[in-house]
């Protein structure tokens, strides 16, 4: 008698905890291996989450570590290219290694440029699509390209300091 009162008991704390897990996963299943499964897949989504928000978390520090580094960029797109401005009042030694990097990486051709790196940095450059890229390019796309050389750049900066 105690034996089936204790596999009674432990039956029902096993379907309390199953049913606390299914509410907790916002599961609609009724049988033991379907709310297990449901409960695997949020705690994969959960775990793609917090990797999602390290990344922005990271990214945030980052760009943070721009800010020692005060600069403008714009870009202004053309009729067949695009004017590319990026200015510092700092000396930002190696970074238009990583903005010409970001254009060859975009598929663009420098068709002029004028660079300082003395005291301060300031490039203005206009670029166009190479005949090769058959995508589609718009003014956005270029600043998010440049920014993210900048993020590089700058995080490289940080490491070597």
């Amino acid at each position: 008698m105690k034996n089936k009162v204790s596999r009674e008991s432990k039956r029902d704390a096993t379907y309390q905890k199953l049913q606390m897990l299914r509410s907790i996963t916002n599961s609609h299943a009724q049988s033991k291996t379907s709310i297990i499964l449901d409960a695997t897949k949020y705690i994969e989504e959960l775990k793609q989450r917090i990797e999602r928000i390290k990344q922005h978390i990271d990214m945030a520090q980052n760009s943070s570590c721009l800010n020692s580094y005060p600069l403008q960029l714009s870009v202004e797109a053309q009729d067949k290219g695009f004017l590319i401005k990026v200015l510092s009042e700092r000396c930002c030694r190696g970074l238009l290694v990583f903005i010409l990097e970001a254009f060859e990486e975009l598929g663009l051709d420098v068709l002029q440029a004028r660079v300082s790196c003395s005291g301060c940095f300031h490039l203005e450059a206009v670029g166009v699509k190479d005949d090769q890229g058959s995508e589609c390019l718009d003014a956005q796309d270029v600043k998010r390209a440049v920014s993210q050389a900048i993020l590089n750049w700058s995080t490289q900066d940080n490491e070597q300091q």
